[in-house]
């Protein structure tokens, strides 16, 4: 099951760095076609796309991580059994938020692919496949709280938290 759960969390910063990188070689080949003469249509907006799809898909890997930012100034104050169950109610919120945000979002991309809508850029494209990263980015952050929150419930230190630790030398 570790192996797993490190298989999806690698998933999710590979297709972030994917995307990325992609987006750099992009905004390179722009300013390559705009030194020769050309323009490459709708870079911009490949760009922008790719960009959102990197913040989206970097959520999970980010969040297992512990490098999302928390109040840990205030955490720390805390302790023992405050912290925990000061540590239960975040991960019950941000199920909570994260499940509202991938809910809303595939019905975003459902609409847009029942509609049929597509982007008013110079190259059209469904709008359904440039909104599908950011529904799939909140899920795999759902996920990604869903599998510290049982860590948190078995008794054990989710890995979000002793990443933290990690960092700040509390190890």
């Amino acid at each position: 099951m570790k192996k797993i759960r490190q298989y999806f969390y690698t998933l999710s910063a590979f297709l972030s760095g994917f995307c990325l990188v992609t987006m750099t070689l992009l905004i390179l080949a722009q300013i390559t076609a705009r030194l020769m003469g050309f323009i490459i249509p709708s870079s911009e907006d490949f760009a922008g796309w790719l960009l959102s799809a990197t913040i989206f898909f970097g959520l999970a890997y980010t969040f297992n991580e512990g490098g999302h930012i928390r109040v840990t100034i205030l955490l720390s104050r805390l302790s023992g059994k405050k912290r925990r169950l000061q540590e239960g109610f975040n991960l019950l919120a941000g199920f909570f938020i994260s499940a509202y945000m991938a809910f809303y979002l595939f019905y975003t991309v459902y609409e847009s692919y029942d509609f049929e809508d597509v982007s008013d850029t110079y190259v059209a494209m469904p709008m359904w496949i440039i909104q599908m990263p950011m529904a799939l980015g909140a899920l795999f952050l759902m996920i990604a709280i869903i599998d510290n929150a049982i860590d948190y419930i078995a008794g054990k230190t989710p890995s979000y938290i002793s990443s933290e630790n990690k960092l700040s030398g509390e190890d």
